[in-house]
């Protein structure tokens, strides 16, 4: 039994009635600022961009004509080049690019380990990124029980700069390493703390 106090009198109220009505405000509070933490967004042009991506190794390399100032890869190098296509207003998009590699993993926690460095082109000023080399670092040990599935596992960096179509994105990677990339845009306007 639970007492309550409304107004001026005392009420006796059983500990499931209580619960239930518990329960029942929080589900009703939770449902009602659902809409303002996660608005549902419709994105589908994000997901028809045409975003041109070229790989190529020391052996097939061709320069081409919006990175040809870059230099060709290295043997045991990949160069990855990003082409964005131009938008209205690209003030409103990020670019998020992980590298790592797919792998079949189990329940352990599985990382990578390897730096992404920021280089400039000489002459020229352009930002490329290149990952001398990635190894798996240790894992943690359980016994698992279910089978082995594919998942990305990506380095503990990621880029995230302002979409930006001038210029091309350029990475020189490991041969066995992989880069994947999403489009990000922005789902409201600024608002104000406090206000």
């Amino acid at each position: 039994m639970v007492f309550a106090i409304t107004g001026d009198r005392l009420t006796m109220k059983t500990t499931k009635h209580l619960t239930l009505q518990i329960f029942g405000l929080s589900a009703l509070v939770v449902c009602a600022f659902a809409g303002y933490a996660m608005p549902k967004v419709e994105q589908p042009q994000l997901q028809t961009l045409a975003i041109k991506t070229s790989v190529m190794d020391n052996n097939n390399y061709e320069a081409q004509a919006e990175t040809k100032m870059y230099p060709a890869p290295n043997e045991n190098m990949v160069q990855h080049i990003l082409t964005l296509p131009k938008l209205n207003d690209e003030s409103q998009y990020l670019i998020e690019i992980q590298i790592g590699q797919n792998k079949l993993v189990d329940c352990n926690k599985v990382r990578l380990m390897g730096e992404i460095h920021t280089l400039s082109l000489d002459g020229w000023g352009y930002p490329y990124y290149q990952v001398d080399s990635m190894i798996q670092a240790p894992s943690t040990k359980m016994m698992c029980t279910e089978a082995k599935t594919a998942q990305f596992i990506s380095l503990n960096d990621t880029i995230t700069q302002e979409y930006d179509s001038r210029l091309a994105k350029v990475f020189y990677l490991p041969k066995e390493a992989q880069l994947r990339y999403r489009i990000w845009r922005a789902a409201s306007e600024f608002k104000f703390s406090g206000q």
